[in-house]
């Protein structure tokens, strides 16, 4: 089926709709890398207007990828909620962006809520009618969405934003990484996870890094999670030979080809998932809730990998949310700014990229976070973090990345530093997941959404002596 739109006498045709979907897109290096975007804004606007002209129904019946070739695509045709779209199905994509604008589920009682309407949307309708908002409006609908989650702690109630500590360290020294910890929970962070990116891809070493993060947790009784983002496998053999595991990650992409080249499937995610939460009933922990799946996304994935079957990076995205809500996952984030400028080039391209990723995660039901980023090549600056961190923070964003100086020394990439996160919280009066504030104020970190600067007076210090000199003690 064709699609079309007159601008001022010219007319512009798009043949297909994933064609119409590309073309409707904000500006996005790597769809031009892809040859896929609109060649003039002309173009681009009457993409949009010919999109906003198509039912969610028609949307939701025209998969832009064969579900017969591809995993993905079926996970999402399987498990679409037609029956609570009935109502919706007739509108189209513009006005469902109207029907949002007014409150969504809040003001029709045909849908019961924001969960429902979650499952009643496919991916594709999630992404048609990003590329329909305004940077406002993606952070208008998000700030009405809260999407809870509950490992150790809760996250994602209103009011909070939470801190991931990312203590990464380019030898894996567990001094480091805890001399790191330590320096992020003094600054009020670590309630979404204490998660580490490995520099070894082996058992020993997460097992070490997992035992290491366990030790500070429990030490100090902090209610946190742990986490290790190594591959799946090398995970699921740690849990295997006894390694704690309190989130299990790994990162996945909105195509059955795109996951290929990660090296995971559906049934490894499914496996996975059975057998932490076979491993955390085994463990002595108080538990909050099931959810213990963390994915890391991000725009580019799927056309880096040459596995976007000529779809844009946005709906590729959207995809990758589809199959992340099938795990009931604790944590969500788009790594929005980490692939590269070959797939988003500048500051006004990350900023669009990381509200439609928050947007649409939440819209689609999951606990999502942003990991506000540029790699050092990119046309970006700390400026623009900081304007992406505070739309963000405003539109309801569940988590943040929190690095030592927001300078990842062992990844090589610029983002959110634990200032950074205690600055905004100030700012906006957010505090941090309710377990662990009560914790914060426990050891006179913080009051309320305010660091009091007297942690220098608790036992931590005491507490951690023995890792920050020894390493793990076995």
């Amino acid at each position: 089926m064709a699609y079309a739109h007159t601008i001022r006498g010219e007319r512009f045709s798009f043949a297909t709709l994933a064609e119409l979907f590309a073309k409707a897109n904000e500006p996005k290096s790597g769809d031009v890398l892809a040859g896929i975007a609109a060649q003039s804004e002309c173009e681009r606007i009457a993409a949009k207007l010919a999109l906003a002209e198509v039912t969610l129904a028609s949307i939701a019946g025209s998969p832009l990828i064969d579900p017969d070739q591809d995993d993905v695509s079926k996970l999402i045709q399987n498990r679409h909620d037609k029956t609570t779209l009935g109502p919706l199905g007739t509108l189209c994509v513009g006005e469902f962006r109207e029907w949002l604008l007014r409150g969504g589920p809040e003001t029709d009682a045909s849908i019961p809520d924001w969960k429902a309407l979650a499952w009643a949307i496919t991916p594709e309708i999630a992404a048609a009618v990003t590329k329909l908002l305004s940077n406002k409006e993606l952070v208008g609908i998000a700030a009405r969405i809260q999407n809870v989650a509950r490992c150790r702690n809760t996250t994602g109630l209103p009011g909070t934003l939470g801190i991931r500590i990312q203590p990464n360290h380019p030898t894996d020294d567990p001094r480091g990484i805890v001399a790191s910890t330590l320096d992020g929970l003094l600054m009020g962070a670590g309630d979404a996870v204490i998660g580490v990116n490995p520099a070894v891809e082996s058992v020993e070493s997460v097992i070490t890094i997992l035992q290491t993060l366990d030790q500070v947790i429990t030490s100090l009784a902090i209610p946190t999670q742990n986490c290790c983002l190594a591959h799946i496998t090398t995970q699921l053999e740690a849990i295997r030979r006894g390694a704690p595991v309190d989130l299990l990650f790994q990162s996945i992409g909105g195509t059955q080809l795109t996951n290929g080249s990660f090296g995971v499937s559906l049934s490894l995610l499914r496996e996975g998932q059975e057998q932490a939460l076979e491993h955390h009933l085994n463990r002595n922990v108080p538990w909050l809730g099931n959810q213990l799946m963390y994915f890391e996304t991000g725009k580019g994935s799927s056309l880096s990998a040459g596995a976007h079957h000529g779809v844009d990076q946005l709906t590729l995205e959207a995809r990758a949310y589809g199959l992340a809500r099938e795990f009931d996952p604790f944590l969500v984030n788009s790594v929005v700014g980490f692939i590269g400028p070959e797939y988003l080039f500048d500051e006004r391209q990350i900023i669009r990229a990381g509200l439609e990723d928050h947007f649409m995660g939440k819209l689609l039901g999951l606990p999502m976070g942003v990991d506000v980023c540029f790699t050092n090549h990119a046309e970006a600056d700390h400026n623009s973090l900081d304007n992406l961190l505070l739309l963000l923070a405003q539109a309801g964003c569940n988590h943040i990345m929190g690095v030592p100086g927001g300078d990842d020394v062992m990844l090589s990439y610029q983002t959110t530093s634990f200032h950074d996160g205690a600055y905004v919280r100030s700012l906006l009066g957010l505090k941090a997941a309710p377990e662990f504030q009560e914790w914060l104020e426990s050891h006179s970190i913080a009051k309320g959404p305010t660091l009091l600067g007297q942690s220098r007076n608790s036992r931590i210090f005491t507490d951690l002596m023995p890792l920050l000199t020894d390493g793990t003690q076995k």
